[in-house]
């Protein structure tokens, strides 16, 4: 079994090849928070020339739509959604600079060859744990696309948020993985 590993964002490439599918790791700093709606508008709003709401170059996207924060508390359950809803949206971030994305599930083809040729990172959160994630969030800020609620995108601090590599930057896959029992 892997030993946890701590990470910090911005993603370094250095930090990103030696990670290894199976790691588990604990990631600390910003990371945002977007799922297909927000992603959907982030791409129009480039092919119309207009700025992104964040900067892209190594940063991580959360796929999750946290509730509501109950009194004293940052931010409601916080647990990720399926990754496949933003397949259609990852290969142009990744070219961007966008060098990690979290969330649960398989990723297509596409998305799997963009990682390996932006050499970026794919983690896994178990679904159905939003609340136990959540206490690993610090602070959390709308930042854009307010009308979109739970679908805007959030500026989260995160300290020891833990995920575990699903794909690396070789492409390597945990969802293919196929061991003897």
């Amino acid at each position: 079994m892997y030993e946890k590993i701590s990470i910090n964002t911005p993603l370094k490439e250095e930090d990103i090849l030696k990670l290894k599918t199976g790691q588990i790791v604990l990631i600390n700093g910003i990371i945002y928070t977007a799922r297909d709606a927000a992603h959907k508008r982030m791409l129009e709003a480039l092919k119309i020339g207009k700025p992104l709401p964040l900067e892209l170059q190594g940063q991580v996207i959360y796929y999750a739509g946290p509730s509501p924060a109950r009194p004293g508390t940052v931010i409601g359950s916080c647990g990720p959604t399926t990754s496949s809803r933003m397949d259609s949206y990852t290969p142009e971030l990744l070219k961007l600079g966008l060098k990690g994305m979290i969330g649960k599930g398989k990723r297509s083809s596409d998305v799997i060859k963009a990682i390996k040729d932006y050499k970026c990172l794919y983690f896994a959160v178990v679904g159905g744990a939003g609340a136990i994630i959540s206490r690993a969030i610090k602070e959390s800020e709308i930042i854009a696309y307010e009308d979109l609620e739970p679908e805007s995108v959030r500026r989260l601090l995160v300290k020891d948020f833990p995920v575990v590599v699903a794909i690396d930057a070789s492409g390597k896959d945990i969802y293919e993985r196929r061991e003897n029992c």
